[in-house]
């Protein structure tokens, strides 16, 4: 049985998702590019994004 994937009546939250995923993709660049720290919230802990990216590209 499939379900229906339910879109939000409100224009305005309909395209929020889109958005946050674009802000974060930038302030990601901009922390690369100004080497200060990108936190995120993963697997139940703060981590600073940034050094985990240095770490696997090293």
């Amino acid at each position: 049985m499939k379900t229906k994937k339910t879109l939000p009546r409100d224009v305005d939250l309909a395209g929020a998702g889109k958005a946050l995923k674009r802000a974060a993709k930038t302030a990601r660049e901009l922390s690369q590019k100004t080497n200060t720290p990108f936190y995120v919230y993963e697997g139940g802990k703060i981590i600073n994004a940034l050094k985990r990216t240095k770490k696997s590209a090293a």
